[in-house]
């Protein structure tokens, strides 16, 4: 897999970020488009050993559009700046937890886990096993291997100020209670996506995420 063709065609395309440059270069989109399709179609086959509930699933059904869905009109690129992919039960557009990889040059490249933004009735319900089942939260999300693959712990940049509906601020895990966002990511520079063993690494961090997104889709069932 050619993933330096990947990087070099994003890192032109965001200097030419529009429909009449994509035109002239379409061939180059398909030849990245086709190295990364032959990424995921492997990280698919061995995720399948690790999340069971991902099998049957095809690149087509992980892989998100190369064009921007939510453009606002301030925003003059047509086109997203990566290729990525959300490997999860039912699909990328599933309401399911599950894993991530991002290619993007200038090492904005991550591979991630959880679920991003949960709409407000499976928030509340990971909310709720967050309360009641504390021990076993902490226990997972201070794992060793957890940590070690994902030292920045969970995304707390879009936190609520107070506490959530239903629960006391002087909760001992309002910290985890106002979370919006149960997601882990750790980045890779672009000489690492290039490494031999990427994608052994990126195998190595949803496995270790594993028991977290178990957490999360128990959570929400």
């Amino acid at each position: 897999m050619d993933r330096a063709c990947i990087l070099e065609f994003l890192r032109q395309l965001a200097a030419n970020n529009h429909k009449a440059w994509m035109d002239e270069h379409r061939a180059d989109y398909q030849q990245a488009r086709g190295e990364f399709t032959a990424l995921i179609r492997q990280l698919l086959h061995e995720l399948q050993e690790i999340e069971p509930a991902t099998r049957g699933l095809n690149p087509a059904d992980v892989m998100y559009r190369l064009h921007k869905n939510d453009r606002s009109q301030r925003d003059p690129e047509t086109y997203k700046r990566h290729l990525s992919a959300g490997l999860k039960p039912g699909g990328r557009h599933s309401p399911w937890a599950g894993y991530f990889v991002v290619l993007e040059p200038g090492g904005e490249s991550y591979v991630g886990a959880g679920r991003w933004e949960p709409e407000p009735q499976q928030l509340a319900r990971i909310r709720q096993e967050i309360h009641y089942n504390a021990p076993a939260f902490h226990a997972l999300r201070e794992a060793p291997d957890f940590v070690r693959h994902f030292p920045a712990g969970l995304d707390r940049s879009d936190a609520l100020k107070t506490a959530p509906k239903g629960y006391d601020r002087l909760d001992p895990d309002i910290e985890w209670l106002r979370l919006k966002r149960f997601f882990v990511w750790r980045p890779f520079s672009d000489a690492e996506v290039l490494q031999p063993d990427f994608m052994k690494q990126v195998l190595a961090a949803w496995r270790a995420a594993k028991p977290f997104v178990d957490f999360l889709n128990e959570a929400v069932k």
